[in-house]
């Protein structure tokens, strides 16, 4: 999923419900891979615009933002709905650049590889971030945090021979 808000979370399917499963199940697909990214951020950004801000379509699986980054070639604002994990501590988010499993790396991580401050949304509020790319150790402990959010992650990393890319965000003071 690009999007993120509640209900997506839990350890391994328990206290998850059906529709969740099969939502995993789904997203977990081929076909889901090819026609998702040309249409589940435009219905996104579409619900978020007429709600001012409150609502992301996909939020409805997993937490979402929005995520506004300078494009690391025209330096212009580029505004992505994405699907994230809120940090334990409830400061910070992680992303992740599975790009549904597709060959190569969202534009979105190359925008905060280049210039990593950013703003998100976050259920309707504009937040100054500052995103990370996590690596090492560190990212080998958030990606077992993330397949437990949303074990569909696996799978897209399986298809792919690159590393996907994930990043940490905390607000920018």
């Amino acid at each position: 999923m690009t999007g993120d808000g509640g209900g997506g979370g839990g350890r391994a399917g328990v206290g998850v419900g059906v529709g969740v499963r099969a939502v995993r199940k789904v997203s977990s697909t081929r076909g889901f891979a090819k026609v998702a990214p040309h249409v589940i951020p435009a219905l996104d950004r579409a619900v978020h615009r007429l709600t001012q801000g409150r609502l992301l379509l996909s939020a409805l699986m997993l937490p979402g933002v929005i995520l506004t980054s300078t494009g690391a070639r025209s330096g212009l604002p580029r505004r992505t709905p994405l699907a994230c994990m809120p940090t334990p501590d409830g400061l910070g988010w992680t992303l992740v650049g599975s790009n549904f499993g597709r060959p190569g790396h969202p534009a979105w991580t190359t925008n905060l590889l280049a210039h990593p401050d950013a703003d998100i949304n976050w259920k309707g509020t504009d937040i100054p971030v500052t995103a990370r790319l996590v690596t090492g150790e560190e990212r080998a402990a958030v990606w077992q945090d993330l397949l437990a959010f949303w074990p569909p992650y696996a799978t897209y990393q399986a298809r792919v021979e690159r590393e996907i890319r994930v990043f940490r965000l905390e607000r920018r003071v």
